[in-house]
């Protein structure tokens, strides 16, 4: 489209359930994603709309069938419209026979079931609705996956593509609708037509935004215009039962319509000006119901597989007779490839006068009663010589066919059965004028919009509509005029087996389906239109066109092939190992990002720490603490140890400030106050610390002003008698003997004694170890076979560890300090 700026269009098609949808969405996306580079807003816009209706489509348009979970129940042709520079700025989607609910239905349409089951219980409460979807007959089949999620997605959707509020609350109400009129029964009371669950009438009334009257009246009687008079007939219980169907039909129907109509008036091309803004050219994705055979074929199964053939026949129109009568305009020597050129089916349904279609418009024209049994009886007469028509009546000994029932058409892609059971009233697709001013009257804006010829009134005179069939006939040959005026390109998707299974692939089935598509013919077509390489060696078995180039014989493309084959092995490896590369670049790359990345924070975080602490303690010479009181930031992982290094080094420096300026004097009592912190830690709350330590209590007169004189002799006394040199310790204790009896004892440590006197007696009486503390090389401590530890408070205790004390007087006495 870009390159040669033309107008082009992608024919998706296979059977129900090979993956059209799918390819539709892959398409779709692709297209999204490659387009506008320069992220434009309402280009982006544009986008989501399209995408987002993919989805709210699918949602109303598809339904779970015997062979496909997610099958197409209406064909769909969105144009999509580009830019100059190749951008999407808008579409338009068409829609093709949509299957209509109720009545004998093939599936279930997703959104209902979504709603039944996916909807909050306060929305089911105010639409009447149970969360069991077995409880409505309409959709007593099958079961979606996830309809809770889409549910959500689908409204969700809806309200990006514009829907509004009201319009989803709207959508709701008539879905609900169609779940209460099927379960709407009628009952005989003599002649007279009743509704049997007459409750159901008040909540139709509520749905619908009408009178519970006019939805009984409308139920129950037909209003009929003779001359001047109007009449009310009653219906029958088949005829209500009949109008019943046929209105839950025609709601979804125009429900669809109305759907694919909004989302038109969002996405559709505004204010474009080719002489302004250059060529609009489209590209147009056809999705559409893909060939069916089912247990029990109908109406629907016959349009659907009319449509296959008019693209079948426009397949072989464009690539195999296009192709083969090119060859002819080039002049060159052609021996013809048959190929079943099915247009001879084409006819058969469509032709005037003589085709299927118009013999069933014909039976619908006739008055009076007419049948469908009538209708094949007209069909065994006008058709009995043609080669791909037959009935049970044409071919007696066909027990596949039922007698007055079944007639079969050999389609291209296989015989297919078909029930003339409701051909008659699906032509027709008769639904009551009743219904239609009961549903214009209606209080609610958008329900009323959708039936605007309900404003007829009763004795106004219209047109005879046209059959189900001639609009169908008429949108497949515009549909395929606007196919023929692009440059088409085909994705064929097969479907590998009927199980639904991803791992199987049924040989048989998928050549059949190669065969009836008319690829084999394609590929002989085709592949004889190869250019020739010069290197190859092929001059003499080519032909030249006044175009092209044309091999001549069949070994010449044998041997290419087998050069093409040879070549795709390497190929293939050469393709695996750019990959693989590739692959391994891409994985080195983010690895290698993710580690600068880790490297570059590693740093950020350890310098913004780093600075963090350098701000904190700037000044903390100048403060008063030195910095004591200022809070240590919180440290990356990778710098814990680190902290804690630095915190030792903090805590060394300012405990160096505040001892640096001491004197010696002072260094001597906060090593023997850091010594007896280290040992007596945990074990009293106050050790003194917070004090001057005198050592030599009882000479002091603040401790002990009433005996400090006496003690001072003794102590010189002492001195002169053992030699001591000094005097480190002296205290008043309390000694308690082995009988539990207390007693006032004074404690005098030398460097050479241990002195253990009374007070009472004033000083005079004690006791001396032995052993000095010189023999057992101690200076602060003193050690007599055992673990001697002393400190300073008001009450200073010795403990010993079970030890034998010898006293100068030869005594040995166990105490407990």
């Amino acid at each position: 489209m870009k390159r040669r700026n033309k107008d082009t269009c992608i024919v998706i098609s296979g059977e129900s359930g090979a993956g059209k949808t799918e390819a539709s969405k892959y398409i779709m996306q692709y297209i999204a994603a490659i387009t506008n580079p320069s992220q434009r807003a309402e280009v982006e816009r544009v986008k989501n709309m399209l995408l987002k209706s993919n989805c709210v489509l699918e949602a109303f348009g598809n339904a779970k069938t015997n062979r496909n979970d997610n099958s197409s129940r209406f064909g769909k042709y969105m144009d999509i419209n580009f830019d100059f520079k190749g951008d999407p700025i808008g579409g338009h989607i068409n829609n093709y026979l949509l299957e209509k609910v109720g009545g004998k239905v093939k599936g279930v349409f997703k959104f209902i079931f979504q709603l039944v089951k996916g909807a909050p219980d306060a929305q089911l409460r105010s639409l009447h609705i149970q969360r069991d979807p077995t409880a409505y007959t309409y959709i007593k089949v099958g079961g979606q996956i996830k309809v809770f999620a889409d549910f959500k997605a689908v409204t969700d959707a809806m309200k990006v593509i514009g829907f509004t509020t009201e319009e989803i609350q709207t959508v709701y109400k008539i879905l609900a609708t169609i779940l209460h009129l099927g379960n709407l029964k009628f009952g005989s009371d003599g002649d007279v037509t009743l509704i049997e669950n007459s409750k159901l009438v008040s909540v139709l009334g509520d749905l619908l935004s009408t009178k519970d009257e006019n939805v009984e009246k409308a139920l129950l009687y037909r209003t009929v215009a003779t001359g001047r008079d109007v009449i009310d007939k009653q219906h029958t219980h088949q005829e209500a039962s009949y109008g019943r169907d046929a209105l839950a039909k025609a709601i979804y129907e125009r429900l669809f319509c109305w759907i694919v109509g909004r989302i038109n008036d969002v996405i559709e091309v505004k204010n474009y000006d080719a002489r302004v803004h250059g060529k609009n050219t489209v590209i147009g994705v056809l999705d559409i119901y893909g060939f069916e055979i089912f247990q029990n074929n109908s109406f629907e199964q016959f349009c659907i597989n009319y449509c296959n053939e008019k693209l079948q026949q426009l397949f072989i129109q464009l690539v195999l007779k296009q192709e083969q009568e090119e060859y002819q305009r080039e002049g060159i020597p052609w021996k013809h490839i048959d190929y079943f050129n099915n247009q001879i089916i084409v006819d058969l349904v469509e032709q005037q006068h003589k085709g299927i279609f118009a013999v069933l418009d014909e039976a619908c024209m006739n008055v009076g009663k007419v049948t469908d049994e009538m209708f094949l009886q007209a069909l065994n007469g006008k058709l009995a010589k043609h080669a791909h028509y037959t009935s049970r009546k044409l071919s007696p000994t066909d027990k596949n066919l039922e007698f007055d029932r079944d007639f079969r058409i050999r389609h291209y892609a296989g015989d297919v059965a078909y029930s003339v059971v409701g051909f008659i009233d699906k032509n027709k697709d008769t639904l009551f004028q009743d219904f239609k001013r009961l549903l214009y009257n209606s209080s609610n804006p958008v329900l009323k919009a959708m039936w605007p010829e309900g404003k007829l009134s009763i004795t106004e005179v219209t047109k005879r509509p046209l059959t189900a069939a001639t609009l169908f006939k008429n949108s497949m040959i515009s549909l395929v005029e606007n196919l023929a005026s692009k440059e088409p390109y085909y994705v064929r998707c097969i479907k590998p087996n009927d199980v639904k299974s991803p791992l199987l692939f049924e040989h048989e089935r998928c050549k059949h389906q190669v065969e009836y598509l008319g690829l084999l013919e394609n590929v002989r077509v085709r592949r004889a239109v190869k250019r020739l390489l010069q290197g190859c060696g092929f001059e003499h078995d080519v032909a030249y066109g006044k175009t092209k180039v044309f091999i001549r014989t069949p070994r010449t493309i044998f041997s290419l092939e087998e050069q093409r084959a040879e070549m795709v092995k390497r190929i293939v490896l050469f393709l695996q190992k750019v990959w693989r590369g590739t692959l391994a670049r891409m994985r080195y790359r983010r690895m290698r990002a993710a580690l600068i990345i880790i490297r570059a924070y590693r740093r950020y975080k350890v310098k913004s720490y780093i600075r963090e602490v350098n701000r904190r303690f700037k000044n903390v010479r100048g403060m008063k603490d030195h910095g004591k009181h200022v809070k240590w930031p919180t440290p990356p992982k990778v710098l814990r140890k680190f902290e804690e290094a630095l915190r030792n080094i903090y805590n060394r420096w300012w405990a160096w400030m505040l001892i640096k300026d001491l004197s010696p004097e002072e260094m001597v009592q906060i090593r023997a106050k850091v010594a007896t912190l280290e040992c007596l830690k945990g074990q009293r709350a106050d050790l003194g610390l917070q004090r001057a330590w005198e050592g030599n209590y009882l000479v002091s007169k603040k401790d002990s002003p009433g005996t400090a004189s006496s003690f001072t002799l003794v102590s010189s006394d002492l001195q002169r008698k053992d030699k001591f040199m000094r005097v480190l310790f002296s205290c008043n204790v309390r000694k308690i003997n082995r009988f539990n009896k207390a007693e006032d004892r004074a404690l005098l440590i030398t460097d050479r004694h241990l002195y253990k006197m009374d007070p009472v007696k004033q000083y005079k009486g004690y006791f001396s170890c032995i052993h000095t503390a010189a023999e057992y090389n101690c200076q602060s401590y003193l050690e007599c076979k055992c673990s001697l530890v002393f400190k300073e408070s008001y009450y200073h205790i010795l403990q010993f560890q079970k030890s034998q004390l010898n006293f100068k007087n030869g005594c040995n006495q166990e105490f407990i300090w």
